[in-house]
């Protein structure tokens, strides 16, 4: 959510995280990148390195709303 563009990408390379992990609000990584991130470029590049990793932008949030839904609104 923050931005932190380097650190994602070491943790998607260096460690063997479930990229679609939910945490115990209902959302994904993507789903707080998406969400929480005010679209500049360093978050675009998270929801991008997200997205190469595997991340699943169909998986909902505890409302139903996707990663996909939450991005078009904005």
């Amino acid at each position: 959510e923050r931005g932190h563009v380097a650190y994602v990408r070491a943790v998607l390379a260096e460690t063997d995280i479930d990229v679609d992990h939910v945490n115990r609000l209902g959302w994904t990584a993507l789903l707080e990148a998406v969400v929480l991130g005010d679209g500049d470029r360093a978050h675009q590049d998270v929801v991008a390195a997200l997205l190469a990793a595997g991340a699943d932008p169909a998986l909902p949030d505890g409302d139903g709303v996707t990663a996909r839904a939450h991005a078009e609104r904005r």
